[in-house]
């Protein structure tokens, strides 16, 4: 196998309803996200670095909706960046439609973790250093 900088390069989110979906996390990561059609899907890109994903550079995710995409709390789980301190996004996953399942706890050197349940039913985790 290649020299590889990190094992993830690209990974999507099922929703069922995009439009639900990308007001929830524009409001808990504070970004805004852009839509695009992506043949009979409909992609939401969440913030990632701008590099070339397919390089090794970069990592990013989207949220997606279409054939053969269901929301589910079951199977791989996905920690987005809290940034500095998970603490503000965390606070606003309630008001934005999501289920905090999780609040914020230590995982030693690593940092804090939290869990939460998206509207469409995802179990997704943040992640930050304080």
């Amino acid at each position: 196998m290649a020299n590889l900088k990190s094992a993830i390069n690209w990974f999507e989110i099922p929703v069922a309803d995009i439009e639900r979906a990308k007001k929830f996390y524009e409001a808990v990561l504070g970004s805004e996200i852009s839509l695009m059609n992506y043949g009979e899907s409909r992609m939401g890109f969440l913030p990632h670095d701008q590099g070339a994903a397919g390089a090794g550079l970069a990592t990013g995710g989207a949220i997606v909706q279409g054939p053969g995409y269901t929301p589910s709390d079951k199977g791989t789980l996905v920690y987005l960046n809290g940034g500095d301190d998970l603490s503000p996004a965390l606070a606003r996953v309630g008001p934005a439609g999501g289920e905090v399942l999780a609040e914020k706890f230590s995982i030693g050197d690593a940092g804090f973790i939290a869990y939460f349940r998206d509207p469409e039913g995802n179990k997704v985790a943040l992640h930050s250093l304080k």
